[in-house]
């Protein structure tokens, strides 16, 4: 996407401008916890059609007279994929739980957000390898799914700004001023 900087001088907002019941960065912040709550749905859905992908081709792909998916280094990444997946359901359904109840964090956000994406990553990459060379080839989404990731890796804050995040609420210390 194309990124662009703004710059302000001498720049003054009437009052009616102001969005009502806001007070410094809380509301911005807001939007940022809404947005990372919706990654960590959002990535969950590319890891299942890269999963999905991965198991239609290993179904009908042929080697030595049966399909690579009745092979056990195969079924082994099918196994790790699903559970992977199912796990980081289950987490961002708790916090959908949560956040109904009004008592998400946060740092619970930021979990998810840093869990699931990773997830969704090393899904997409172990996706690919069940389609060997065709992994790479515009036939099959894969590899959009994995640039795709890539880019939410990066926004609303990057895995090691949410692991950060994380150590400080767990030792109560911030790395960071």
């Amino acid at each position: 996407s194309v990124t662009s900087e703004l710059v302000f001088s001498d720049c003054e907002i009437p009052e009616e401008n102001i969005l009502p019941l806001t007070k410094g960065l809380k509301s911005p912040l807001m939007c940022l916890s809404q947005a990372r709550y919706g990654i960590s749905w959002g990535v969950i859905g590319s890891a299942m059609a890269c999963y999905q992908t991965a198991l239609d081709y290993a179904q009908g792909r042929v080697q030595f007279g049966k399909p690579i998916s009745a092979f056990q280094l195969q079924q082994a990444k099918f196994a790790d994929m699903l559970t992977e997946i199912t796990k980081a359901q289950l987490l961002s359904y708790q916090l959908g739980r949560l956040k109904e109840q009004g008592k998400i964090t946060p740092t619970q956000i930021s979990m998810a957000k840093r869990n699931n994406v990773h997830m969704a990553m090393e899904v997409a990459r172990k996706a690919r390898t069940i389609l060997g060379g065709n992994g790479i080839s515009g036939d099959y989404p894969i590899m959009r799914h994995m640039n795709n990731l890539e880019s939410v890796y990066t926004y609303e804050g990057t895995h090691d700004i949410h692991t950060l995040v994380l150590g400080a609420e767990i030792t109560g210390h911030q790395a960071f001023n």
